[in-house]
């Protein structure tokens, strides 16, 4: 009898962990960029942090906004408004970094502001209309429409986000440890 009980807790547990898996996987951090809403699945989002001064880089795309020290670690940012080719706009007290892991590497994405983490089914998230707004270059980012309310998010494929050759910068950059206490 104790090892029926005993089997059944571990179940239990294992069926816990599993919906804790499968919640997660559903969760989406979303935020502004221009009039639009868009999502990242939070399994890709480390942290958010505070805008701050930001060192730029020489001859790269111009959404490659430069790049910051995080604690000790340096690290590329991109503004999203102009990698999806809208107008810039001054950074405010909203303005904030998603630090996000792409392919092994870290990156910060500028954005507006951040609006909420929310849970999108998969049975709410449609594929990306193939007629209508094409001309949008942030489509090509785009994977999924998600459903939620009465209102929708545009779901984004963060590996898409980065060409080749931001990768190549970032993974260098990831590499280093500018620690100035090792110094």
């Amino acid at each position: 009898m104790n090892d029926t009980n005993e089997l059944k807790n571990k179940t239990d547990e294992a069926n816990t962990d599993l919906n804790k898996s499968v919640y997660k996987k559903r969760k989406y951090m979303t935020f502004k960029s221009g009039d639009e809403y868009f999502g990242l699945k939070i399994k890709y989002v480390n942290e958010i942090i505070q805008f701050q001064a930001i060192t730029a880089i020489p001859e790269s795309e111009d959404y490659l906004k430069g790049l910051i020290n995080l604690r000790g670690k340096v690290i590329p940012v991109i503004d999203v408004r102009l990698r999806f080719k809208q107008p810039p706009i001054e950074y405010n007290d909203r303005t904030c970094i998603i630090v996000i892991n792409v392919k092994s590497t870290v990156v910060g994405l500028i954005v507006e502001k951040i609006a909420e983490v929310v849970v999108i089914d998969d049975k709410n998230i449609l594929p990306p209309p193939s007629i209508g707004r094409i001309d949008k270059s942030h489509q090509k980012y785009v994977y999924g429409i998600g459903k939620v309310g009465d209102s929708v998010k545009l779901l984004l494929d963060p590996d898409k986000l980065l060409n080749e050759e931001d990768l190549s910068i970032t993974e260098a950059l990831n590499d280093m440890d500018f620690d100035e206490e090792k110094r």
